[in-house]
């Protein structure tokens, strides 16, 4: 799963805009129910910033997102929570 939000605190300094990769199955609304989970934990987020690449066969998508993490709490809670939704592959 790439870093973990916690080996991450010491390079941290925040508010700071952070960058995090969703990767998951092409399957039913996961750009849309990753836009939401984000949305839930960064209210700012600004969806039009979603970058989306699917991969070369088009089974799986790539989202970008850039958040303006606040904490790590809040950087913890959402890994967990998309971390934790059935299509989501990976995060990093």
């Amino acid at each position: 799963m790439g870093q973990a939000p916690e080996e991450l605190q010491s390079a941290l300094a925040f508010p700071c805009e952070f960058p995090i990769k969703i990767m998951g199955r092409r399957e039913g609304h996961f750009a849309q129910d990753v836009m939401e989970i984000v949305l839930r934990h960064a209210p700012d987020f600004q969806p039009a910033g979603m970058e989306m690449r699917p991969s070369r066969k088009g089974k799986y998508l790539s989202v970008t997102v850039v958040i303006n993490a606040v904490s790590r709490e809040q950087l913890d809670a959402l890994y967990r929570e998309l971390c934790d939704h059935p299509t989501v592959v990976m995060v990093l």
